[in-house]
């Protein structure tokens, strides 16, 4: 089993957030058998660090066209119930997640052409941290209709997920353990 110290990385993380903890070395670590170092976060926080959920669900997430869309969201919508049928939290979580990028990334590509939403690149030392830091964004363009109604199609999905019953009682679960956790360390 890992020590803590483990899947800590040797340098800082420049991400920073007191909801997602990035300074781990999600490089060394299963989720699967490693649950309590998953938090939440906000929005889509981790989505793409996360293993092995990533690798799992990444796969069939696209939102190109309608259709890719109804496909996509579906497949990811049964993980989500797989998940929670193996009353695998983290997974269901990840699901969830992977169904609101969905949503996030087509209503951007919907707005913005080729999905650029800024005017210049962000800073090498910004990429990867939210917020536009700066830079102006470009003005929305007349909207496409196929990404638009994409990012329709994984809306209610995710919303689907995310009012799931047992997904919500996974989830209070999951947010008690955690904090118990945290107050005995």
């Amino acid at each position: 089993m890992n020590k803590r110290s483990d899947l800590i990385p040797c340098c800082k993380n420049r991400v920073v957030s007191s909801s997602f903890d990035y300074s781990l070395n999600f490089g060394k670590i299963d989720f699967r058998k490693h649950p309590e170092y998953y938090r939440i976060g906000k929005g889509e926080q981790g989505v793409l660090l996360v293993e092995p959920y990533k690798s799992e669900i990444l796969p069939y997430w696209q939102f190109a066209t309608v259709e890719k869309a109804r496909e996509s969201s579906e497949r990811i919508y049964q993980l989500f119930l797989q998940y929670l049928k193996q009353e695998d939290f983290v997974g269901a979580d990840m699901a969830r997640k992977f169904l609101q990028m969905g949503y996030t990334l087509a209503r951007r590509y919907a707005n913005h052409k080729g999905g650029k939403k800024y005017n210049r690149f962000v800073p090498k030392d910004k990429k990867g941290l939210n917020g536009s830091h700066g830079i102006q964004e470009l003005p929305k363009g007349f909207e496409n209709p196929i990404k638009a109604k994409a990012a329709s199609v994984f809306k209610q999905k995710w919303k689907q997920a995310r009012e799931h019953l047992k997904y919500k009682s996974l989830k209070e679960n999951f947010v008690k353990k955690v904090s118990k956790t945290a107050v005995n360390n």
